[in-house]
């Protein structure tokens, strides 16, 4: 290619060029959620920053295949194998079955995700369609030396591999039993950090969902998930896997190593790591103070675009802290800055080279380890330059394929005002009450379909603090 891209590998600690396995195509792995509970704020972080990543290797004329898995079974409330399961908890919470969990969340996911602007990978599939791929892999690692089964569970073993912690200075020692749940240690285990591939009755009489296998009834382990659905998809060689840095240990490693285990040989080239975000406290999680979600975002009168270009103007590499300080700021900028954009006219001639000019500087911007925060920079410095105002709306599109913020979303909203006639206002309204109803049956998918509607007839809508505002678009 000729736009040379490159990214922060985790895998190498270091700044490299991004050279896929074939040329122009780009394989491209994200670890999806566990369907358990409503996306936090700080999870989409890293779904939003792996959307650009993926939006700007299109727009440097990269084909893009991107898959991302759905976890509605066998991830436990402690990544190393310990504790409850996370749907079972679900489940239990809100006296539903496990799939009834995993279809409500899933949809409510990707509700948030469309009011991001994030981009639906072109695969999801979830964990429960794959328990024959998992179980073959299961068997093959046993049969080459490197799974054992030990109490009815089948488990990996970390001591067959020259260099388990890839990723890290991280060793043995440093391993915590049950790190976030009070568990005593699996005896089962021959080694500290082995993590089990295949859970069987033996241990979660409890869990709902089992199948069949070679053990015994049980269930597959949370890593296992990720490594058979992006074979399944992508091939034995992978270009790029994503994920926040809480995955990197033991949700990647483990992936690492049963994967290279399974082939023999390298899987993927190229990790991509998305940072915390915090508050003043800490880390912020669904367990740790206010549970910060999409929804409650809106109900405080933000636009989800505006927590968007909060998580743009700061480099994913770094952790990003959260106040409501920091949002209002963020909104006002944001608005302003859709309203200088809405002031252009779109008349006049396009200026090759001043076009060409700005958009090599964005292209480089984002070449740069997916630099957000100097390619947004890039768009005041257009709007501030001598162009005609044709020109830098033109460039304001173009980036916004990258960017999705909805940039130009005011763009001739003076001159149609005048245009929304009391049929068109008695149409929106009643859409606006059926989309209202729909949200407080908690029938999200719907509450989006009417969203989706809306805008194909040129309206779009935003929830605010005073309640349901729309526009023409």
């Amino acid at each position: 290619m000729e736009n040379k891209i490159h990214l922060f590998n985790t895998l190498t600690r270091k700044v490299e060029q991004f050279v896929p396995n074939t040329d122009g195509k780009v394989s491209m792995y994200t670890c999806g959620p566990t369907v358990y509970h409503f996306a936090h704020i700080g999870n989409l972080r890293s779904y939003i920053m792996e959307d650009v990543l993926e939006k700007t290797l299109r727009y440097v004329g990269y084909d893009v295949k991107r898959v991302m898995n759905i976890t509605d079974v066998g991830h436990l409330t402690s990544d190393a194998d310990t504790g409850e399961d996370k749907m079972l908890k679900g489940a239990k919470r809100e006296h539903k079955t496990v799939m009834e969990i995993a279809r409500y969340y899933t949809d409510a996911f990707f509700a948030d995700c469309a009011k991001l602007n994030i981009r639906k990978p072109d695969i999801v599939e979830p964990a429960t369609n794959c328990i024959p791929e998992f179980i073959n892999m299961v068997e093959t690692l046993i049969e080459k030396g490197y799974a054992y089964v030990a109490g009815g569970n089948v488990y990996f073993d970390t001591s067959k591999l020259k260099d388990y912690y890839v990723f890290s200075s991280q060793n043995e020692k440093e391993l915590m039993v049950g790190v976030r749940d009070d568990v005593s240690e699996d005896t089962n285990k021959k080694n500290k950090a082995d993590f089990v591939l295949w859970f069987t009755k033996s241990k979660f009489d409890n869990q709902e969902l089992k199948w069949d296998s070679p053990w015994g009834v049980g269930y597959p382990g949370w890593h296992i998930e990720c490594s058979c659905i992006s074979m399944k998809h992508l091939g034995e060689y992978m270009d790029i896997h994503c994920g926040g840095v809480d995955n990197i240990f033991p949700h990647h490693t483990n992936e690492i190593a049963q994967s290279e285990s399974y082939l023999g040989h390298k899987w993927c080239n190229y990790w991509f790591h998305v940072h915390h975000l915090n508050d003043k406290s800490g880390k912020m999680s669904k367990s740790n103070g206010e549970f910060l979600t999409v929804s409650l975002l809106e109900q405080k009168g933000y636009d989800p675009l505006v927590y968007r270009l909060f998580c743009l103007q700061s480099h994913y590499r770094k952790p990003l802290e959260f106040s409501y300080e920091v949002m209002d700021n963020m909104k006002s900028a944001y608005d302003k800055l859709v309203r200088k954009i809405g002031e252009l006219k779109p008349d006049g001639e396009i200026d090759k080279d001043g076009f060409d000019r700005y958009r090599a500087e964005f292209e480089a911007a984002l070449a740069n380890d997916i630099n957000t925060s100097s390619a947004i920079t890039v768009i005041y410095d257009v709007l501030r330059s001598s162009l005609n105002d044709a020109t830098k709306l033109k460039l304001i599109k173009s980036f916004d394929e990258v960017l999705s913020l909805n940039l130009t979303r005011m763009q001739g909203a003076a001159e149609s005002k005048g245009e929304i006639d009391s049929e068109l206002e008695a149409f929106v309204e009643a859409k606006i009450e059926e989309r209202k109803a729909a949200k407080k049956e908690k029938d999200f998918a719907k509450a989006d379909a009417i969203r989706d509607e809306l805008l194909a007839k040129g309206v779009r809508i935003r929830d605010t603090r005073e309640g349901v505002v729309w526009e023409l678009v």
